[in-house]
């Protein structure tokens, strides 16, 4: 029998299964709403809810950068085995989603798994592939970055991903330079850009720290909070980017190493997603 566009429209409403996975139940259940719903949760809906609680620490991380290099973006598609992490279709739809990403800019992961994919969204083309492969898929990341030059990053496993902001590139070619801080972001896994940017209550958590430390190794209490404050100065040093020894020459800070490839070369902001 014939089913209409609205049939379909009223039983993905009723339980939020893809589009294609609606009509096929329909016509295979001729019509009856019940009879789909049952087919449904015997196929991908039942299996959607077998597997709501298992992990997805397995997957890739997608980049793409638009022609100029001044944006990016950066998704992790998840899985919960390495085998479908390598499987075609698998790979096939994230890099799809990654397209979708760069080409519509969504404001956030929200947004990005409501764009359409032809006839579906991106949340229901991974459901329909959820229903195939046996396996929870998800967008667990999207991070997306405009600046002078974005440069990229993606570690040899595919399962960790750096995008990295720039200014003061002028004419020169920084992108080897900016692949370089996605390697340290990726190795170090900085806390923020520089001390502006770290999170108060970490500050407050390391004054404390500090304190204690101090505290246990005897020191008096009156000089305490410099001591801390000395730890905390350390803490800065070592875990956020720009005052970072640079991996490949560790007398160089980050910011020193940009200064050297190019005259007020600088990071303005970093994304990192690892997947695992």
């Amino acid at each position: 029998m014939a089913i209409t566009a609205q049939e379909v429209n009223k039983l993905r409403q009723m339980t939020g299964a893809g589009m294609m996975d609606c009509k096929k139940a329909l016509v295979e259940a001729d019509g009856d709403f019940d009879k789909a719903i049952e087919f449904l949760r015997k196929k991908g809906q039942k299996l959607s809810e077998k597997r709501a609680d298992r992990a997805t620490t397995e997957g890739s991380v997608f980049v793409r950068t638009n022609d100029d290099a001044s944006g990016a973006i950066m998704i992790a598609f998840t899985c919960e085995t390495d085998f479908v992490a390598k499987n075609e279709d698998f790979q096939a739809l994230g890099n799809e989603i990654a397209d979708a990403a760069m080409a519509n800019a969504p404001a956030d992961l929200e947004a990005l798994k409501a764009l359409s994919l032809g006839e579906l969204n991106v949340q229901d083309k991974v459901t329909e592939l959820l229903g195939k492969i046996g396996e929870k898929l998800d967008v667990t990341s999207y991070e997306r970055l405009s600046a002078e030059k974005v440069a990229s990053y993606i570690h040899s496993n595919g399962k960790l991903g750096v995008l990295v902001a720039m200014t003061g590139a002028g004419d020169a070619d920084v992108l080897d330079a900016g692949k370089d801080v996605g390697m340290q972001v990726a190795a170090m896994n900085p806390v923020a850009l520089d001390k502006d940017g770290v999170d108060a209550t970490v500050v407050e958590k390391e004054i404390e720290i500090g304190k204690e430390q101090a505290r246990q190794e005897g020191k008096p209490e009156a000089i305490l909070d410099k001591i801390a404050q000395g730890k905390l100065q350390k803490f800065f040093k070592e875990n956020t980017l720009l005052s970072q020894s640079f991996v490949k020459e560790p007398k160089q800070s980050v910011a020193q190493y940009l200064d050297s490839v190019n005259k007020g070369l600088t990071v303005s902001a970093f994304k990192r997603v690892s997947i695992g």
